[in-house]
């Protein structure tokens, strides 16, 4: 990322085929590369940069703390249900063209949340936004995936795992600072507006540097797994994050139980589909990729105690601490730096180490988590964020070391045809267990920090996403130890 960033037009390579001659297809380019990258970052700091706005906005707005779940919520259920859905559409339609369309409706619907005159107009821009992400976040992953190879396919997937992790942590600082700042007497509404220039700068970048791709077949939309997988997800995820705002009700219980069922239900039907010759929306043969599945497998585990972790933590420091939202979100820039050198060295590291880098990076995690607890359960009348320092950043080097190459082993061995589908897949995987997450660990520190006191809770939180370290050490183990 400090390397020169000439602007180009995107370069072409040559590709052959079996029984073909040569073809010319285009390449991504450094500033089709800076282009998607962008795209990637405005979506995924839109997940986590409201959280520090909504006790303004309940201000403002009167919404209350189940509309307010919904402003939170809303967002990250369409972006997960509608994920693959987007990843399809680009492999028939263009990912160029998707793209483009995706970055205008991201633009507009953050201009629709930054204007909504009440609380539930707000909760409907925010679902909106929520699914034009999930047009434009699957283009990013399935360009680089199908317009670049070898190294700089592996480069491009490592930058995209930092810009992720990246994202989270600033979308932490730069939600309370702009709210702080109050610009132009907009307040919390600028959390929405900031995206609306730089979406439309996306867009017009994007026609000009990102070279068209698509699948070599164009697939009709897989209309029963789309519906399965919709309600499967949303079965899931509305119960856990709005259930205990809403006191548990009959509702949620039914929703839970319900998903399991559904979930079945798609794999028959996805597994039928493939075995009559259809595309399915997720083909099951994609899934026995080994480092799809492998890599999905630690994905699961990173990012819901990635998510939950940025939640949790927040909220301690806000209610524990009485912080404001501007310095519980820089008491997490250690963090921020030990991820952004871990990503930096990453590509390096991987061609000299391969998938030991996971590994390390487990180990590098659970090293700073445990030290964060014991430094909670230590003293936590004289806890401040310069004593959560060194876990914290801890911490961080290992998620970087972990992130950055995961999207690389996830996707390296997927065809460039199924680019679009894979890169849906992979990404519907992140947010939904970003969302998971954030509803269960934030609803364990919610529901016994009264009983057990704050400090109790956050230990409880950490030793579980500490779990989760040990899982995934346990996962990079079955991986090749070579990374293409």
């Amino acid at each position: 990322m400090t390397q020169q960033l000439a602007v180009a037009p995107a370069p072409v390579r040559t590709a052959t085929t079996p029984g073909t001659s040569a073809v010319r297809a285009p390449s991504l380019g450094t500033a089709g590369l800076v282009t998607v990258l962008l795209g990637a970052f405005l979506p995924m700091l839109d997940f986590f940069i409201v959280n520090v706005a909504l006790p303004t906005i309940d201000h403002d707005l009167a919404a209350g703390p189940a509309v307010l779940e919904l402003v939170a919520a809303g967002y990250g259920i369409a972006f997960a249900v509608l994920l693959v859905l987007g990843g399809r559409l680009g492999d028939i339609f263009g990912r160029r063209r998707l793209f483009v369309a995706g970055a205008a409706a991201f633009a507009l619907t953050s201009l629709a949340c930054g204007l909504a005159p009440g609380a539930w107009s707000l909760v409907a821009a925010r679902a909106a936004q929520g699914a034009s992400a999930a047009l434009l976040i699957p283009q990013v992953l399935g360009t680089i995936t199908a317009a670049t190879d070898g190294a700089r396919r592996g480069r491009a997937l490592s930058i995209y795992g930092a810009v992720g992790g990246i994202s989270v942590v600033i979308g932490q600082v730069l939600g309370g600072m702009l709210v702080a700042a109050d610009l132009f007497g907009t307040g919390w509404r600028s959390v929405f507006l900031l995206n609306v220039p730089f979406a439309l700068l996306a867009l017009v970048l994007a026609v000009r540097y990102v070279p068209e791709s698509r699948a070599t077949q164009a697939a009709r939309v897989d209309v029963p797994g789309t519906l399965l997988l919709t309600a499967a997800l949303l079965a899931l995820l509305v119960p856990l994050m709005e259930g205990r705002a809403a006191g548990w009700p009959l509702w949620s219980w039914v929703l839970l139980a319900l998903f399991p069922v559904l979930a079945a239900a798609f794999a028959v039907v996805e597994r039928r589909a493939e075995q009559r010759g259809a595309t399915p929306l997720v083909p099951p043969t994609l899934l026995r990729i080994p480092e799809m599945r492998r890599g999905l497998g630690i994905a699961l585990p990173y990012f819901a105690g990635f998510g939950g972790f940025m939640f949790v933590i927040a909220v301690a420091l806000q209610q524990g601490l009485h912080l404001g939202p501007v310095a519980a979100g820089w008491a997490l820039v250690p963090m921020a730096v030990g991820y952004f050198t871990a990503s930096l060295s990453g590509p390096r590291l991987i061609g000299r180490y391969g998938s030991r880098v996971l590994t390390a990076g487990a180990v590098v995690q659970a090293a700073g988590l445990a030290t964060l607890a014991a430094t909670v359960l230590a003293d936590w009348a004289h806890f401040s964020p310069l004593r959560m320092a060194p876990g914290v950043a801890l911490a961080g080097i290992g998620q970087g070391l972990i992130g950055t190459p995961l999207f690389r082993v996830v996707l390296s061995k997927v065809p460039a045809a199924r680019a679009g589908v894979g890169s849906g897949v992979l990404a519907t995987g992140q947010q939904s267990s970003l969302a998971l997450g954030v509803a269960t660990l934030g609803t364990v520190y919610l529901s016994l920090s009264p009983t057990l006191g704050l400090d109790r809770a956050l230990a409880l939180c950490l030793g579980i996403q500490l779990m989760g370290s040990f899982t995934i050490l346990y996962l990079t183990t079955r991986l090749p130890r070579s990374i293409g």
